[in-house]
C-alpha cells in the first residue's frame, strides 16, 4: 500500500511539473515606488501569459476621482480588474495606475506604460486605454498626446483637458457618456465630438449618448465582453486605423453587463 501510494505521488509530481504554462494562475503584481516621481500601479498577466508573451495586448485603465489616494488596493473596487474578480475573461496584460489626486498626467502615464514594457513582453501594435470619469478625462489627454501608440481608447463620461484635441482624430476613439449625468455632465464630451466634427477630423470617431444614463451606470462597461471585444478589434498597424463601427452599446446591453460572466473557482494570485 505503500509503495503504491509513493508511485501516485511520483506520477501526480510530474503530472504538475508538465502542465503547460498556460494552465497557471493568472497573476496580479503590486508595482510600488518603481517610477521616481511617478505613478504606483497594477500589472495583470493573465493564466496564459507564458505562452502568450509577445502576442498579448495591453489594456491602460484610468480610474475616476474616487479611487485617487496612496491605497493601491482602491483600484480594484471598479473596472477591470474587479471584473476580473467576478469572472470576465479578460486575455491581456492589464496596467492598473493609481492616480494620488488631481488631473492625470499623459507623461506620467507614458512612463508607466514604458516600465510596464521594458519588464513584461506585450504586442506594442495593441496598447487600448480605457477609462471611466476623471479616468474618461486621463483616456482623451493620454491618446490625444500620444495617438501613434494607442490602437483605440475608449472614454466614458469624461472630457479632455488639452488646448488642442486633433490628436484623438488620429486613432479610433469611442466617447461615452449618460444624458442623464449629473457628476461630469455630458457637454465635457459633447465638446470634444464638436472640436473634431468642426476640422472633419472625426473619420475614426465614435460617440454615444445613452439616454436616461447616470454617470454610475457607465461603469457598467468594464464588465461587458463587448467592451474589449470593441477594443481587441483594432491594431496601430490597421490601414487607415478604421474605428471598428460593427460593435454596438446600448442601454439594453448595460442592463446586461454581467451576462456570461462565470464566478472564477480559483482566487487571483496577488503578489
Amino acid at each position: 500500500m505503500r509503495f503504491t501510494k509513493y508511485i501516485y505521488l511520483i506520477i501526480y509530481a510530474y503530472a504538475c511539473a508538465c502542465l503547460p504554462l498556460g494552465a497557471q494562475n493568472d497573476v496580479l503584481a503590486a508595482q510600488k515606488g518603481v517610477i521616481k516621481g511617478g505613478y504606483d500601479f497594477w500589472v495583470y498577466t493573465p493564466a496564459d501569459y507564458e505562452t502568450t508573451q509577445d502576442s498579448t495586448p495591453v489594456i491602460l485603465f484610468l480610474h475616476g476621482a474616487s479611487l485617487c489616494g496612496r491605497d493601491l488596493s482602491r483600484v480594484r473596487r471598479y473596472g477591470p480588474l474587479h471584473a476580473l474578480q467576478m469572472g470576465r475573461n479578460i486575455p491581456a496584460l492589464i496596467i492598473a495606475p493609481q492616480n494620488p489626486g488631481g488631473a492625470w498626467n499623459p507623461k506620467k502615464i507614458n512612463d508607466v506604460l514604458d516600465w510596464t514594457l521594458s519588464h513584461y513582453a506585450a504586442d506594442t501594435t495593441r496598447i487600448y486605454v480605457i477609462g471611466m470619469s476623471l479616468g474618461g478625462y486621463g483616456t482623451m489627454d493620454y491618446a490625444g498626446t500620444y495617438p501613434h501608440r494607442v490602437a483605440a481608447a475608449m472614454a466614458l463620461c469624461g472630457g479632455c483637458t488639452l488646448r488642442d484635441v486633433q490628436g484623438l482624430g488620429e486613432l479610433p476613439l469611442w466617447i461615452l457618456h449618460g444624458t442623464a449625468d449629473r457628476a461630469v455632465g455630458i457637454r465635457h464630451s459633447q465638446t470634444v465630438v464638436e472640436a473634431l466634427r468642426r476640422e472633419k477630423n472625426d473619420q475614426r470617431l465614435r460617440f454615444d449618448w445613452l439616454n436616461g444614463q447616470s454617470h454610475g451606470a457607465l461603469g457598467r462597461l468594464f464588465y461587458m465582453e463587448k467592451t474589449y471585444d470593441w477594443l481587441f478589434a483594432h491594431t496601430v498597424a490597421d490601414s487607415g486605423r478604421v474605428a471598428d463601427r460593427l460593435i454596438t452599446i446600448t442601454n439594453a446591453d448595460l442592463k446586461q453587463a454581467y451576462r456570461n460572466i462565470t464566478r472564477r473557482k480559483e482566487p487571483m494570485h496577488v503578489k
